[in-house]
């Protein structure tokens, strides 16, 4: 198979859940206008091309390449290095590829973690061999092999150089179509290293719920514990929504419809750490005015138990974001993974 005349269009899906590949579906009847446009040449869940066929044609003969999902394996990796030789154009596609996404908050466990949880310690295993993947494993027949298993889950940019990050879980149809759009018109493309596909400032700028100017929380609430009220800040409320701490650009659905949100488009231009600046907010909210005649040790009793209303602060904080923060991860190689 070689490409045509046509600029051609690749989409590769590495560790995530597929999201962004449904995104582009989401284009409905623009997706017409993909295909006028441009020959989608590699796309493993919706063409038969083989790795073999990337392969084979010259290096920088694919136009555009949208690559979606994190590095976790040696698999993701042979992948992101062979399609970066190959592409005129790659695009960090979605989250996963942009910060890591949910993948890799598995970055705060060591692999032999995971291992022992599915392989050992599940209910539904039968494993009196006490087995567990290994990248390669020795039978009758001869060596068989998997990609190996990294210790740490990596964005696109930490593996290879990339042209542009497109943030979003998934990113909006509209605005993937807006870099499409851009593309396909012949328009000046922004710096090599731009965020496309989204906006320079917060969430809480598309956020048409009211701020008061001096607002102070005393505790945390989980979404099932509370029904916010429809117009308010839901943070002034309690409700930790990641709205001024993630870049703008999905229009606030999520606060828009009485939820918090989750922060998947990332820190917004000038934030190096999504979690920090979510935590610096956070501590500038709480209300400890009470406590002026307090020690230290006090403060800190009474802000921890704020804090400790919050279930999970890695997962709320580092949800879509933890391989590109300043942490990437929490653990040391252990046996079960191989370090990158």
């Amino acid at each position: 198979m070689t490409p045509t005349t046509k600029p051609t269009l690749s989409v590769y899906w590495a560790s995530s859940c597929g999201g962004c590949e449904i995104a582009l579906a989401n284009l409905h009847e623009k997706i017409l206008d993909v295909d006028a446009h441009f020959t989608l040449f590699f796309c493993p869940c919706l063409l038969d091309t083989k790795k073999s066929d990337v392969e084979a044609v010259p290096d920088g003969s694919l136009d555009i390449t949208l690559f979606n999902g994190a590095v976790r394996t040696s698999e993701n990796e042979e992948m992101a290095h062979l399609l970066r030789r190959k592409s005129k154009i790659l695009i960090a596609t979605g989250a996963c590829a942009c910060g890591g996404g949910i993948p890799a908050l598995a970055n705060i466990q060591a692999p032999a973690s995971f291992f022992e949880t599915i392989y050992r310690q599940n209910p539904t295993i039968d494993n009196p061999g006490n087995v567990v993947p290994r990248p390669s494993t020795a039978v009758n027949e001869g060596t068989l092999a998997i990609p190996a298993f990294f210790d740490r889950v990596r964005t696109l940019a930490q593996t290879v150089d990339v042209d542009y990050i497109m943030p979003g879980c998934p990113p909006e149809p509209k605005q993937l179509w807006a870099v499409i759009e851009l593309i396909v018109q012949g328009k000046p493309l922004p710096p090599k290293g731009s965020v496309i596909g989204a906006g320079q400032s917060s969430v809480c700028e598309e956020c048409e719920r009211k701020r008061s100017e001096d607002r102070k929380i005393t505790r945390l609430f989980r979404t099932y514990e509370l029904v916010p009220e429809p117009e308010k800040c839901l943070l002034e409320q309690g409700i930790v929504c990641m709205g001024p701490a993630t870049r703008d650009g999905c229009g606030g659905l999520c606060p828009n419809v009485n939820m918090p949100c989750i922060g998947c488009y990332g820190p917004p231009a000038g934030i190096v750490d999504q979690g920090a600046k979510m935590a610096a907010l956070l501590g500038s909210l709480m209300d400890i005015e009470p406590l002026k005649e307090l020690d230290e040790e006090a403060i800190f009793k009474r802000t921890r138990g704020t804090v400790s209303t919050l279930p999970d602060v890695a997962g709320t904080f580092y949800k879509f974001s933890m391989a590109g923060s300043m942490l990437r991860q929490a653990a040391s190689p252990r046996e079960g993974g191989q370090a990158r």
